[in-house]
């Protein structure tokens, strides 16, 4: 049997015990079987995979490919990741650089086949996107008990390793607006109508530079490298997911709710469920 995660509540109250214990947590749901036997075949295999044709006729390598990038559910979609996958990502015009998804781009550049020499065999290349899969394997598993509480993992990861690339400001913020976890947490989070992802995309950028500029001080994507500006932007997505009803599924209560508003901080040590749901529940007691 695979290892759940404990999600003992919702909202950022949950949050600051998910992260107080990820990486045990992390490290059990690592160990499960099923996990392992994949990934040690991906570190296995990878290394002589030079073709987008070798990598999509093995069914576990492409698994944990897509995986590592928030792809899992577009398995089916063979044909778009075939051609995704041999684009060249230098070329605006390639197939790659017009969609709008840019999870695939970020999978075409990690891998290269279509930039003349494949990343596959490249030391520490199956550990990074190891090390991705598990960590949007751990994040999927949240998401079956609280699916706020996997797009803030999902954001932590992504946005992180945005904010510090080399891209201009402009082109990470339209990444942004390209990956659908990433949108839904500054949409949430400034409190804007599902009606806006309909303006122009240009609009959409100056949109999300304006309220940023307005809750942050900066408006730049590279801002949320910092840990506190990323803990900011978590916490203001969780307290107004709770006040807009929630997409989680712990059944974050107006108590929690109340809990974050006022900072929501966690102080027991205790490494049960239990115990540190008590210790939250103890604040009203």
């Amino acid at each position: 049997m695979s290892f759940q995660p404990v999600i003992p509540m919702g909202g950022y109250a949950g949050w600051q015990f998910l992260t107080r214990t990820l990486a045990s947590q992390q490290a059990a749901f690592n160990a499960a079987p099923a996990q392992q036997r994949d990934t040690d075949h991906f570190a296995a295999a990878i290394g002589q995979i030079t073709t987008v044709d070798q990598l999509m006729a093995d069914p576990r390598l492409l698994n944990v490919a897509l995986g590592a990038f928030g792809l899992g559910d577009r398995a089916g979609a063979k044909a778009l990741i075939a051609k995704s996958l041999g684009s060249n990502t230098s070329d605006s015009s390639s197939l790659v650089n017009t969609l709008s998804d840019k999870r695939f781009l970020a999978m075409a550049q990690a891998f290269g086949f279509g930039d003349g020499t494949p990343h596959t065999g490249d030391p520490g290349f199956a550990n990074r996107i190891i090390a991705a899969y598990q960590a949007q394997q751990f994040a999927t598993a949240v998401g079956t008990q609280d699916s706020a509480l996997q797009l803030a993992l999902q954001t932590r990861s992504s946005l992180a390793n945005l904010a510090t690339s080399d891209m201009s400001d402009a082109a990470k913020w339209y990444s942004v607006l390209g990956s659908p976890s990433l949108r839904q947490v500054f949409e949430t989070a400034y409190g804007l109508p599902s009606s806006f992802v309909g303006i122009d995309i240009d609009r959409q950028l100056s949109v999300m530079e304006e309220k940023t500029q307005d809750s942050f001080g900066a408006n730049t994507v590279s801002q949320f490298g910092t840990p506190d500006k990323m803990d900011a932007l978590i916490k203001r997505f969780l307290v107004r997911s709770d006040i807009q009803g929630g997409t989680g599924g712990t059944g974050t209560s107006a108590t929690s709710i109340a809990v974050q508003l006022l900072g929501g901080a966690v102080t027991s040590q205790t490494t049960s469920a239990s115990a540190g749901a008590a210790s939250i529940l103890t604040l009203f007691s």
